[in-house]
């Protein structure tokens, strides 16, 4: 039987049994979750018994129940051991609908503490925002979040713009998170509670947008540590929940488009012909490399134009696509459409559940004169000014595809729940621009423009298979998950074209201006997690306590390489069309002269530096304990010890650093941690935590890669190359890369009021050894390397604050105040190479301190929002309305080496209006409106030196955008 067969039975096989499990259940369903009133935590075990009948069930290990039984007004009581018996009266079931009594709460008897032997095993429930705070409250380290009901309110689409409502969060790009004004390299994101690799295999955190808020049940952010958790991560840890049993059956549509007028229905939107696939995310082969294997060289040929070498020759050049110039055209408006079906079916001993969801967006992005810059310092030292080295503006058109598709099965029985998860996101995007072009960062002064032809191709597949289990008679509690992921990049096709405009206005392509080239880059990783957790609940201090036991393993391996083919324009006349190179009467030989005509050259060949392969090993275990030492104070003591190995299989460009397999970075280390938690009230807590973690290179830092960005002209090089200037004995950097320990320590008063509201205050402090940063190449022109620098410190503080307005007048209840505000001071002590180099370059009057600012660290960090809900009643029922601002600080992006200035980004304000609407008799039809970057603000990086004026380094403008959606329940 084909795949393809097998796969149409499953389907009809599936669709007999949900179709046959739900024509069975005829009659309604009561359904819930019972919940601690003191702690906000779901309680196992609890009878729920519908009074006057047989029909008596116990909640399972989520604290949830489902009792089917004939339609009618029920009397339904909630009993269980040192807990009031509770009673709900007139519970209305109708036949065929599910009724719901989420979050009933039972209060306890008097003391929890005098239940004596009985153990209350509890688990949290994270989807709403009054669960989330209370969440907050009762953990045992420092977190913050942001639940599915909050999605709704503010309206965010994706997760990435719903993170930056969570205190201290700020976003790079509008895809990656900052968490405490700390970069990519020290927060780390999780799905599920298992580590993943993004469609960036080389980011700690992942592409955030990728995720719609609709397959999401909550984001918590850790952000002290404990020792259950990975010890790679500082500033924080995101966990994406993603959805499992719904409530009842669900089953909805989505839709919505943006328009933007910087970006949207214009006829001079820059583009390119792609492949017919381009729409779904993924390349159809139009973009393929011509050749791999069996290539001759142009010095091969040139003797002999119809030999059998030539003939190949000719054959590869004529499998290129032949297109390098970018084209306008007309653009459209952003679109997007989203699908979802779920449920969940009650048995007497099993409960079944399911989830599909299905997302589509399609996004245009146009940006008039976007520029780049390169920028030095001048060899006199009473020269302020800097010295314009490169620059480059022009039009950039993206068009960027984003599919994502998930699937979830889970079963849960009493004391027992097994979970299957499969996500696929897939994700096209196409560059094209059009720049003019002013000297060259190499030494070279001219000049011309250029066209720039791009395709990023990412997926991501994820397969999780999780486990929970009550294991009551010993008292434990056992947890399981097993991950594996595949993350592929593909850059298909990279075409750059660059002319030299001479003076006499003669066109020309040479060594002056450089020559086109045509990229491969192709990146596979696979990626294996196993996570298993062990808890018991114990007596110590004659207090209740618990102990937990955990073992950990992620296996990562890697292949990447680059393949490029340099092309070379030998006497063809140029008209300043890309596309001429490739017209067939310009191919080599040209007029049948065996030195003339459009030939390429293959540096890939026999050696390619840019190939590696890399795998990773970290195997972890800890031990951690619970205690409450006192009636108000509870402690969280743990240990993790993580086994690191790096492994790495390639060469350098001189091949002079052959490497084969070898291990390139080994350490075992001990992370200890300290939570303490003091409840100063029964609704405040003051919190004391301390806890070292580590930040390791990735594996593309530990490598001798050299990665080329035709659009910036900028070059990523691997950590293990040495940057030196033998000429004159100077050793900028000796190519040993080495991991990062951070030392953390943070004090938090939190107080939590009614409806959701909550004042907090927090003070960190971290200390860096050695830590990892990104420094331009001295001796390489327009190349950036990360490296160690000198030890580090951030100093910050923290406040959150969430109110109504009640307080103000009783009219202005419905309205809502929520402002989070982070500050930080940071400094990097210099390195005695990086000291002497900033002392060379020193301006006349300038004074060069021992410190300077930590790379990635932002000053502070401010969201703010206003908000209205329209509450339950009346006209304004279901509608919900706020103002949401966003900035950070400028924040040193690229530190400055030799001649080469630091690069500091620009805060960008961020200001965006969110309106939702409910309505219909079920509020099953919702309608979105959104305006983002109302102050039109655009993004930038600038150059800066001591006594001179700021020079961009990137600047790209927005534009002001309007979204709007539509949703329908059924």
């Amino acid at each position: 039987m084909s795949s393809h067969s097998a796969f149409k039975s499953f389907l009809i096989v599936f669709t007999i049994l949900v179709t046959g499990f739900e024509l069975s259940a005829q009659t309604g369903t009561i359904r819930g979750s019972v919940i601690d009133d003191g702690n906000g935590l779901t309680i196992p075990g609890v009878k729920v018994q519908v009074d006057g009948t047989t029909k008596r069930v116990l909640t399972d290990l989520d604290g949830q129940f489902n009792i089917p039984i004939e339609a009618g007004v029920y009397k339904i009581s909630f009993t269980y051991m040192a807990y009031d018996t509770l009673l709900l009266e007139n519970v209305v079931v109708n036949q065929n609908e599910v009724t719901l009594l989420n979050e009933t709460r039972i209060k306890p008897e008097g003391s929890v503490q005098d239940l004596g032997d009985v153990t209350v095993k509890a688990r949290a429930i994270r989807n709403n925002e009054n669960a989330l705070l209370t969440l907050k409250r009762k953990s045992p380290n420092l977190i913050d979040g942001i639940s599915a009901a909050n999605f709704r309110k503010i309206g965010d689409g994706d997760a990435a713009s719903a993170m930056k409502r969570v205190p201290g969060v700020s976003l790079e790009g509008g895809k990656y998170v900052f968490i405490r004004g700390i970069g990519d390299r020290y927060n780390k994101t999780m799905l599920n509670g298992v580590e993943i690799p993004g469609l960036d295999p080389d980011r700690n955190t992942l592409q955030m947008d990728i995720f719609p808020t609709s397959i999401i049940d909550n984001m918590i952010v850790n952000k002290t540590f404990i020792a259950d958790l990975p010890a790679d991560f500082t500033g924080g840890l995101i966990d994406v929940e993603l959805k499992s049993f719904p409530d009842e059956l669900t089953r909805g549509i989505s839709i919505s488009g943006g328009y933007n007028p910087n970006y949207h229905l214009r006829n001079d939107f820059l583009t390119y012909e792609g492949g017919k696939t381009d729409f779904l995310g993924f390349d159809d082969g139009t973009r393929a490399i011509p050749a791999i294997n069996n290539i001759p060289q142009f010095s091969d040929v040139i003797g002999d134009t119809d030999g059998p070498d030539a003939i190949r020759y000719k054959q590869i050049l004529r499998a290129f696509n032949p297109t390098l110039a970018a084209s306008r055209a007309n653009s459209l408006i952003d679109y997007s459409a989203g699908f979802n079906y779920g449920n969940q079916i009650a048995r007497e001993k099993v409960t079944m559940g399911y989830n599909f969801l299905f997302n589509y967006s399609n996004t245009t992005e146009y940006y008039e004169d976007a520029e780049y810059g390169r920028y030095g310092l001048s060899g006199d030292a009473s020269v302020f000014e800097m010295d314009m080295r490169e620059f480059q503006i022009g039009d950039l058109g993206i068009q960027n595809v984003l599919m994502s598709a998930m699937g979830e099965f889970a079963i849960k029985t009493q004391n027992a729940k097994y979970r299957m998860n499969v996500l696929h996101i897939q994700n096209g995007e196409s560059r094209a621009g059009i720049f003019d072009y002013e000297n060259s960062d190499q030494g070279a002064e001219f000049d011309g423009f250029q066209h720039n032809l791009e395709y990023s191709e990412r997926s991501l597949t994820n397969l999780l298979l999780a486990g929970s289990h009550n294991l009551k008679e010993n008292k434990w509690n056992l947890d399981w998950k097993l991950g594996a992921s595949r993350s592929a990049m593909e850059d298909p096709d990279v075409r750059f074209t660059r002319y030299e405009v001479r003076d006499n206005g003669v066109l020309s392509i040479s060594t002056e201006s450089g020559f086109p080239e045509r990229i491969w880059r192709d990146l596979n990783e696979m990626s294996f997690s196993g996570k298993l957790d062990l808890e018991r609940d114990l007596k110590a201090f004659s207090r209740e306590a618990s102990i937990k036991f955990g073992l950990s393993n992620n296996y990562k391996m890697r292949d990447y390489i680059i393949r490029n083919f340099m092309i070379n324009v030998r006497n063809v006349p140029l008209t300043g069309d890309p596309n001429e190179l490739f017209a067939e009467e310009n191919l080599w030989p040209y007029n049948d002269n065996p030195i003339q005509g459009t030939t390429y050259e293959v540096p890939f060949i026999p050696v390619n530096p840019n190939k590696f392969e890399a795998n990773a090993n970290n195997s972890g275990a800890y031990a951690s304990m619970i205690l409450n030492p006192s009636k108000k104070l509870k402690a969280i003591v743990g240990l993790r010890t993580e086994y690191y190995f790096q492994n790495y299989t390639g060469q350098d460009q001189l091949g002079a650093n052959v490497l084969n397999n070898e291990t390139v970075l080994e350490e075992i280390d001990f992370f200890p941690s300290l939570n303490l938690v003091l409840a100063v009230t029964e609704k405040q807590n003051l919190r004391l935590s301390y806890g070292k973690t580590i930040a390791r290179p990735s594996l593309k830092e530990m490598s001798f890669a050299e990665i080329f960005d035709p659009i910036t002209g900028r070059t990523f090089i691997g950590g293990m190359f040495r940057d030196a200037n033998d000429v004159i004995g100077e050793v900028y950097w000796d190519g040993q890369l080495v991991s990062t320990d951070i030392h953390n320590a943070d004090v938090r008063w939190e107080w939590f009021q009614e409806k959701g509201q909550t004042i907090s205050v927090s003070g960190f402090y971290k200390y860096f050894l050695r830590p990892i940063e990104i420094v331009q190449f001295a001796t390489q022109a327009g190349a950036f390397q990360p490296r160690n620098v000198g030890n580090g410190q951030v100093l910050g503080a923290e406040l959150e604050l969430r109110r109504n307005l009640k307080m103000i007048s009783e009219k202005l209840e419905d309205f809502s105040l929520v402002v989070n505000v982070t500050v930080t001071e940071s400094r990097i002590e210099l390195s005695a190479t990086e000291y002497e180099s900033r002392i060379e370059n020193a301006r006349e009057g300038q004074s060069v301190e021992e410190y300077r600012d930590m790379a990635g660290q932002a000053p502070f960090v401010i969201n703010g929002g206003f908000a209205y809900n329209g509450g339950e009643k009346g006209f304004w029922k279901g509608l919900e309305a706020g103002v949401y601002y966003n900035v950070q600080g400028p924040t040193l992006q690229f530190v400055g080496m030799v001649d080469r200035p630091d690069v500091y980004t620009v805060p960008f304000h961020s200001l965006n209006f969110n309106m939702n609407k409910t309505f219909g008799s079920d509020d099953q039809f919702r309608a979105g409106l959104g305006v983002t970057n109302l102050m039109n603000d655009a993004r930038e990086s600038i150059y800066q030196s001591f006594g001179a004026e700021d020079q961009y380094f990137q600047r790209m403008k927005i534009g002001t955008q309007v979204n709007a959606k539509f949703s329908y329940s059924f």
